[in-house]
């Protein structure tokens, strides 16, 4: 009896041994788990092969590339649209600039204009003072004249030129035709006379000149 029972102890404490590990849990706390269990499921877990483990390192290097690669696309877009806005912003001082620097020529183009005219006022006002103290006619025409010579000597300073017209060959693009007169065969379409002048400033007209066209006698027995 005293032998059965201490052959069924010690059986019982190799069970107990065998069945029983103590593992912890989250707190520290031991848990008892039966270690025949445990090390079946711990042998049913799958074994991964080199290849396997050699694919996920593979793919695991391919996506921190791919990360990386995208966090530098993503840098990249903001340096373009930091420089992009930098370029605009330059672009919008620059044609400012350019607008500003026009208009103060334009300004400085009129106010050089002006300079030139107020010899033309001192003139006029001259010939009037002139004609109030000695009504002749004489004194009168002279102060006018010189009132006009100082104009076309202004209206030249800035780039205007008169269009030559008394003596040279009626041109449509620079002369209008008001009538006609009869002239001499060799003056047949030459420009007898001049109403009023015309003007260019540059290559374009300003005005064409008025005037009168001769036509040869010959060309008007003919007809």
């Amino acid at each position: 009896m005293t032998w059965f029972k201490k052959k069924k102890m010690s059986e019982q404490a190799i069970n107990n041994e065998e069945i029983l590990e103590d593992i912890l849990d989250e707190n520290g706390e031991k848990i008892p788990v039966n270690k025949k269990e445990f090390k079946e499921k711990k042998t049913q877990e799958p074994v991964k092969s080199a290849r396997e483990i050699e694919l996920e390192t593979a793919l695991k290097a391919e996506t921190e590339r791919r990360e990386a690669a995208e966090s530098k696309l993503v840098g990249v877009q903001a340096k373009f649209e930091e420089i992009k806005t930098q370029m605009e912003r330059e672009t919008q001082e620059m044609r400012a600039r350019m607008q500003k620097t026009l208009e103060d020529r334009a300004k400085q183009g009129q106010f050089n204009f002006l300079i030139t005219l107020l010899p033309v006022l001192d003139n006029l006002n001259l010939a009037i003072d002139h004609a109030e103290k000695d009504s002749s006619l004489e004194h009168l025409l002279g102060g006018v004249k010189g009132t006009a010579r100082s104009f076309e000597q202004a209206l030249m300073s800035v780039g205007v030129e008169a269009v030559p017209s008394i003596g040279t060959d009626f041109n449509p693009e620079l002369h209008e035709a008001i009538d006609m007169v009869e002239t001499e065969a060799e003056n047949d379409g030459k420009i007898t006379s001049e109403y009023s002048r015309g003007y260019k400033f540059g290559e374009k007209l300003l005005r064409p000149a008025r005037v009168q066209v001769g036509k040869g006698l010959a060309n008007t027995a003919s007809e």
